[in-house]
């Protein structure tokens, strides 16, 4: 049984898109160390490293149709990369390889299909404003730009997303693309935890936090 085909005689494409998403999601969640009580900044920058992966090749990908939902992501890929800056893992030690896989993604992909891509990477942030409240002083004094995101925050953006996909995705076979699509990049974040390029399986990413300078002795200045 395709489910992302079943899924598509909701109404609401949204309504359809969560119903196919729900086990990967879930399974997402339940396995992602920065959601733990004791996250750690390894932990955080670990989680980064492995949404680079996620998030490079797909933002190449996208850029390279003429149509498609207007949201870009760049600005979402120079927080990560500047908050793995500040905590001491520049884009220099990255693994080789790191988010050059755009040409996994289908090039003939249909708009709908990519609409469905496209709610995975702004649903992606909705959760990052809860993170950001739980670890903000846990993790001080970094920035956590990844997971603050916009002042904003990430409920206006998401209302226009929610509006311009019910507006882009209407028939049944546009919802089913847009499930299959949706149900992909979840599939290839989860397929990710296991990449040896990415943080949360490679022992040398990020590497080890450099250790705390000695304690000066006294007397010295």
């Amino acid at each position: 049984m395709n489910r992302s085909t079943d899924v598509a005689s909701e109404a609401d494409p949204l309504s359809a898109l969560r119903a196919a998403t729900a086990t990967r999601h879930a399974a997402l969640d339940a396995g992602l160390p920065i959601g733990a009580p004791d996250a750690s900044l390894h932990d955080y920058t670990a989680h980064l490293a492995l949404l680079r992966t996620w998030l490079a090749p797909l933002h190449a990908w996208l850029a390279g149709f003429a149509d498609g939902p207007p949201f870009e992501h760049a600005t979402r890929l120079a927080r990560i990369d500047a908050d793995l800056a500040e905590a001491g893992h520049a884009l220099s030690t990255t693994p080789a390889g790191i988010g050059t896989d755009a040409a996994a993604w289908p090039a003939t992909a249909s708009l709908a299909y990519r609409w469905g891509v496209h709610y995975v990477i702004e649903g992606s942030q909705l959760g990052g404003a809860v993170l950001y409240e739980r670890l903000r002083d846990r993790l001080a004094p970094h920035g956590l730009r990844y997971l603050k995101g916009d002042d904003a925050g990430p409920g206006p953006r998401w209302r226009v997303f929610m509006q311009a996909l019910r507006a882009s995705v209407r028939t049944p076979a546009e919802i089913a693309d847009a499930c299959a699509g949706a149900c992909a990049a979840f599939d290839r974040i989860l397929g990710l935890r296991g990449d040896p390029r990415t943080g949360l399986a490679h022992p040398a990413w990020p590497p080890a936090a450099p250790a705390e300078p000695p304690p000066a002795r006294a007397g010295t200045a």
